[in-house]
């Protein structure tokens, strides 16, 4: 079993240590072929923004959808969510997957020294656990974290903060957390994770069509199947502000071109 983490930015490598710990073989993907021979994907918390600029730069909008279109689990946590979802308030123009059938408020919680920890009810994870651990909270670790502010009829809800605040979801074989799991020594999250790559059990929900998504998101993901991968295969590292250069000089050149 073959486990992909998105590495373009953020805690992929505390997802790389956590899949370890479990036994499962993790990949770090960074490009659109990475993810050939995965049995599913791992989205890691870190910044939206940069992880969404480089997806669409590096040709892996339309990779991903088209995996989840395959049948494989995606997990997005904290700055993944956001990178699932399909609807972000006030950010429109962010690239995303759109996948996921939620309206999402980044940053709901405040800044970075706002974060907080609280132990969560999670009953989905009791499917994974031995019997001393039925009932266990989860600590939800939460940095600068996006609130799920309504969900789609697909979705169902996993956790939630004692005000009702919505933090964990799954639509099929997509599941998100608002918080850190990867950033405590608690596994099962990571083990419910692996049980959704064991034969499929839950039906997969495909990715949604075209029409359902909004404008920028679908000329996001076109743009992104469209660009020219500006790198030599190494990108050991990546830098947004040359990110964000080579996006808009590929954009200012398409439109002289059709001027």
């Amino acid at each position: 079993m073959r486990v992909g983490v998105l590495a373009l930015q953020g805690a992929f490598r505390e997802h790389l240590r956590a899949l370890a710990d479990l036994g499962i073989e993790g990949i770090a993907v960074r490009l659109p072929q990475h993810l050939q021979g995965l049995d599913g994907l791992i989205l890691p918390g870190g910044e939206s923004t940069t992880i969404g600029k480089l997806a669409m730069l590096y040709g892996l909008l339309p990779a991903i959808r088209d995996f989840a279109g395959d049948g494989k689990p995606i997990w997005g946590t904290c700055a993944g969510l956001v990178f699932l979802a399909r609807e972000l308030v006030g950010y429109d123009d962010q690239p995303r997957l759109g996948l996921l059938d939620i309206r999402v408020r980044r940053n709901a919680f405040g800044s970075q020294v706002d974060s907080f920890e609280t132990p969560l009810s999670v009953p989905a994870l009791d499917r994974v656990v031995q019997r001393e651990e039925l009932s266990r909270p989860f600590p939800g670790v939460f940095i600068r974290a996006p609130l799920i502010e309504t969900i789609g009829n697909s979705v169902e809800v996993l956790a939630r903060l004692e005000n009702g605040s919505i933090v964990a979801v799954q639509q099929g074989l997509l599941l998100a957390t608002a918080f850190h799991p990867e950033l405590t020594d608690d596994r099962r999250f990571h083990r419910y994770f692996v049980s959704l790559l064991v034969g499929n059990r839950l039906p997969a929900r495909l990715a949604p069509a075209d029409e359902a998504l909004s404008d920028p998101t679908r000329h996001h993901i076109e743009a992104s199947r469209n660009i020219p991968y500006p790198h030599n295969g190494s990108m050991a590292e990546f830098d947004i502000r040359e990110a964000d250069a080579t996006l808009k000089t590929r954009a200012n050149t398409n439109h002289q071109g059709s001027v």
